[in-house]
């Protein structure tokens, strides 16, 4: 009797003595998302967190270098909170030690990045090398302030933006952050050397790899403006889609190309829809074609179709688009009102019936604009008033060159049908000939109409 007494002594001791260890690391558990998905360490960024709920800091962590093991929590135990450090802390659990403490909710979220292109202008390749991707909640805050979050690419990722299309996308990984709005990220770019191969650099159609000069990206890194909701204990899917054909500027005669950046931040919140799909006809399935979705004449997402005429647009946010489709020698083709949706893809086309935009008579637009670092394209007016966008002029860095070629026939529309087999275009009289040319440097617009049957004369537009 004395010894099973003994023996229940030292047994419950040695139980009272586990539930305390326990219970004094029950921090956020082992660093390990609980979607699975790869952590990029971050030395700004802490430990793991502890599960909500159930037992304390026994779950998954949201990220972090390290942590305990989670312990099991009292009764009204809080998860361990490691927003901040090098390992997850715990808070500690109530009395007694019982099992299942009814925990808080964690205040971090996760913020995942992906970079993507839309299809390029006369190059056949264009490089770049991002060494990190940062991201502040302040949309005015400076490379030096506190409170950036970022993913540090090890070793320095060097892209071919052009492999990057038909909703092919570059991983850039992922990074725990406070749960809230996000209004300004930035892409930092790794500096070239004295000689190639350059970590930044252009391969012109026909010519040799050249040097890509990135003005700042190497040293505070390329503005980009967001709006991104970073929900506690949820991922963010974010997509930085970096338009190379609009990026890439050449410099007059010198040989020379510089990087002036046109980048977006796209969330991605479905992988299923937010996609649009369909077919151009087979001799449309080269680099000179361009397919888009526009919003009130405003590209929002552009790509070259794939080698069978196949294409894909991705990802577009929720709406309703026109999907147009400009190639060398064609007129036009506009699909309206194009739904886009979380649920599904959304199929405008077959293999079976592509859109296959008939030949045009081509005319030359050139011109001038002052400053060089300004922008112009050419739009045209649909019946009722419907705006699109039908070319993108390159401007030279030097002297503010431009020209581009544009159909000079009326282009086809169709609306948008749920059973790609019977889409049917039909000539839209309205446009004609005539475009209108849209010049922009900062916040001013200037346009002019050109009729491109009357052979115009060289465009000049001029800002103060």
């Amino acid at each position: 009797m004395i010894h099973t007494r003994i023996r229940h002594l030292f047994g419950a001791l040695a139980l009272s003595t586990l539930l305390l260890a326990l219970a004094s690391c029950g921090g956020g558990g082992t660093g390990v998302p609980s979607d699975g998905s790869t952590v990029i360490a971050n030395p700004n960024n802490g430990g793991s967190e502890g599960s909500a709920g159930g037992t304390d800091g026994a779950g998954d962590g949201n990220s972090g270098d390290s942590a305990s093991s989670g312990g099991i929590g009292g009764t009204g135990g809080t998860p361990g909170d490691g927003s901040s450090g090098d390992t997850g802390t715990a808070d500690s659990g109530g009395g007694g030690g019982g099992i299942g403490g009814t925990g808080s909710p964690s205040t971090a979220g996760t913020v995942h990045f992906y970079l993507a292109d839309a299809p390029s202008c006369g190059y056949d390749a264009v490089y770049v090398t991002v060494q990190k991707v940062r991201i502040h909640a302040s949309g005015g805050a400076t490379d030096s302030d506190t409170g950036w979050s970022e993913v540090i690419q090890v070793p320095p990722k060097r892209v071919d933006l052009l492999t990057l299309t038909n909703g092919v996308l570059a991983d850039l990984g992922q990074t725990s952050l406070p749960a809230g709005k996000y209004t300004q990220l930035r892409l930092v770019l790794a500096e070239n050397g004295a000689m190639a191969p350059f970590p930044n650099a252009v391969v012109p159609t026909g010519g040799p790899e050249t040097e890509l000069k990135v003005p700042s990206g190497s040293q505070s890194g390329l503005k980009i403006d967001a709006d991104v909701d970073v929900v506690a204990g949820k991922t963010t899917p974010l997509v930085l889609d970096f338009d190379a054909c609009k990026s890439v500027i050449r410099r007059g005669n010198s040989g020379q190309f510089n990087l002036r950046p046109v980048i977006s931040a796209i969330p991605l919140a479905s992988e299923v829809g937010l996609r649009v799909t369909g077919y151009v006809a087979a001799g449309l399935a080269n680099a000179s074609t361009k397919v888009s979705v526009q919003l009130d004449g405003v590209p929002v997402r552009s790509t070259a179709p794939e080698s069978t005429g196949r294409f894909v647009l991705y990802p577009v946010p929720s709406g309703a688009y026109d999907l147009v489709v400009t190639s060398g020698g064609r007129v036009s083709a506009v699909v309206t009102g194009v739904p886009v949706t979380m649920a599904a893809p959304t199929v405008v086309s077959s293999a079976g019936r592509p859109i296959d935009p008939p030949p045009s008579i081509a005319r030359g637009v050139s011109g001038t604009v002052n400053p060089p670092s300004a922008t112009v394209r050419a739009l045209q007016a649909l019946s009722g008033g419907r705006l699109v966008e039908v070319g993108w002029a390159p401007v030279d860095a030097l002297g503010g060159a431009f020209g581009f070629t544009l159909p000079a026939d009326s282009p086809i529309r169709a609306p948008y049908v749920s059973d790609p087999g019977t889409l049917a275009f039909i000539v839209d009289p309205t446009a004609g000939a005539n475009v209108v040319l849209e010049a922009a440097s900062a916040t001013q617009r200037k346009t002019q109409p050109v009729n491109l049957l009357s052979s115009p004369s060289s465009v000049t537009f001029t800002f103060p």
